[in-house]
């Protein structure tokens, strides 16, 4: 087995790469490098004067940077794109992927605290160098603050509940590993749903915790101003937040989905959708992360 599908099986591989419709001289950006599946295939399809930038915030994701002359590194947050591609002198890109959410390789390593299954310390960072970890929230923030979390970044019914029982517990003992974590929750988890429930409650803390609407919302604005006219969009999704923002963005230019029309009726957005793909079964079935996702492909119009 490969490094890379160690690391991480990539999603709908050759319908997002498909997507991109990469030409041999192309400038391409995968904001999410992860195992570097998607890159590779991408720098596949380039020739020798076509150029890849792979962005990752994660030192684990650098390991697997291919040596190729036509292969640029970024060790950063996507959020930063546009600083990025001006820094790197980059005029234009031709197409742009993002795989959003968690590799395999995040809740696969029982030391990052990304997943239930493990008891491990209550990190869930994706940047290790910094900021703040799933303990440091759960000892700290209000009870009114945690609740909107679970309830707008996990969709829980129990979000008040919950948020109340980590301010009564965290006052005898600090939260600290994720089985601390298991016991103040497992009683708002249905024996028949605890999976699912538990897996809301750590995707709200992960994406509070690593500023992920945030940073999603910041990039696709700046990808908006990095491609070039018939550049194209390509965007992986996989819980309905971060969908809803994506779709919102094709469709109108901005997160907030606010339409503009022009004096004839007609929508304003720079983007024109072209297709959303979502997995067959065979996908499914070779890669369970795939279930969840939803492949969305825009086209930049021309000015």
């Amino acid at each position: 087995m490969s490094e890379e599908q160690v690391y991480h099986t990539p999603v709908m591989l050759n319908e997002s790469v498909d997507g991109m419709q990469i030409g041999k001289n192309d400038i391409c950006v995968d904001v999410t490098f992860g195992g570097g599946g998607h890159s590779r295939e991408i720098l596949s399809r380039l020739g020798k004067k076509g150029h890849l930038y792979s962005f990752d915030q994660d030192e684990d994701a650098e390991k697997n940077a291919p040596d190729d002359s036509r292969f640029t590194f970024v060790r950063g947050n996507f959020r930063f794109l546009y600083n990025f591609m001006r820094y790197y002198e980059v005029d234009g890109v031709d197409a742009l992927l993002a795989d959003l959410g968690v590799s395999g390789h995040h809740f696969d390593d029982e030391t990052r605290g990304f997943s239930f299954r493990f008891d491990a310390d209550l990190d869930m960072r994706m940047n290790k160098r910094g900021g703040e970890t799933a303990a440091d929230l759960l000892n700290n923030a209000s009870e009114e603050k945690l609740a909107k979390i679970f309830k707008l970044y996990g969709e829980l019914n129990c979000s008040r509940k919950l948020a109340s029982a980590i301010i009564r517990n965290r006052a005898e003992r600090p939260y600290k590993r994720i089985n601390d974590l298991l016991e103040t929750a497992r009683p708002f988890c249905p024996p028949q749903r605890e999976k699912k429930e538990m897996a809301k409650i750590f995707q709200a803390l992960r994406i509070e915790i690593n500023k992920e609407v945030e940073s999603l919302e910041e990039m696709l604005r700046h990808a908006k101003d990095v491609l070039k006219p018939g550049g194209r969009l390509v965007v992986i999704t996989y819980h309905s937040i971060e969908d809803r923002i994506v779709k919102n963005f094709i469709k109108s230019g901005n997160v907030e989905g606010v339409i503009e029309k022009d004096f004839f009726g007609r929508i304003e957005s720079p983007f024109e959708a072209q297709k959303v793909i979502v997995p067959t079964e065979e996908e499914m079935i070779r890669n369970p992360r795939s279930r969840s996702a939803k492949l969305r492909i825009a086209i930049k119009k021309q000015s």
